[in-house]
């Protein structure tokens, strides 16, 4: 199971843990990801995805059929 959003596609980054000498050691900075369940009135269904936290800010605020109908459009499937 990958680390990535369902809906962005977003996964985790890369960087450097620097230490107070200065030492650099590769890192990756991981998504704070949720597993969700969503309704939709509109398909009278329920449907499970994981998704960042910023993600799941955007869903409050637009609406779940507005994210998905953008999702799709941009060949997400879901």
């Amino acid at each position: 199971m990958s680390r990535k959003d369902d809906i962005t596609g977003r996964g985790p980054r890369t960087g450097n843990h620097v230490s107070h000498a200065h030492n650099k050691v590769k890192r990756r900075f991981l998504l704070n990801l949720q597993k969700r369940r969503f309704y939709i009135p509109e398909e009278d269904r329920y449907i499970t995805l994981k998704v960042s936290a910023k993600t799941l800010k955007t869903i409050n605020k637009k609406g779940i059929q507005a994210v998905l109908r953008e999702a799709r459009r941009q060949g997400v499937r879901v």
